[in-house]
């Protein structure tokens, strides 16, 4: 399974950006896995953003995304999004994707595969 995040760049606080997490594999099918988000900034450890489920499509968030985040799947095109609406300076991270058999969870430690991450600047 591979997964490649693309979409971040530098944006302006109150600003907007979608990433998206393509992945890709022989035989795979987007269905199957958990897909999450998380994120690393600089000098802090790495944390969840959001998830979401492969059976139901229920989601997730962290507290600080709740309202201004939305994890969103198609699995036709075997990609996941991440719309980020009202950025904030304390959004600036690597963002990574994930994807786990084992379903939906926070837990970075339940996700099989990870991709290479996208930068996300926020600053004026």
């Amino acid at each position: 399974v591979q997964l490649q995040a693309s979409g971040g760049g530098l944006v302006q606080p109150g600003g907007s950006l979608r990433l998206s997490c393509a992945a890709s594999g022989f035989g795979f099918r987007l269905e199957h896995y958990a897909i999450a988000w998380f994120r690393q900034a600089p000098g802090k450890e790495r944390e969840g953003v959001s998830c979401i489920s492969n059976n139901d499509g229920s989601a997730h968030y962290a507290d600080p995304e709740k309202g201004r985040f939305t994890i969103s799947r198609d699995n036709t095109k075997s990609t996941v999004y991440l719309q980020m609406n009202s950025l904030k300076p304390e959004d600036t991270a690597i963002y990574y994707c994930a994807a786990s058999t084992g379903g939906i969870s926070r837990n970075e430690y339940e996700y099989n595969y990870w991709g290479q991450g996208t930068l996300v600047t926020v600053s004026s």
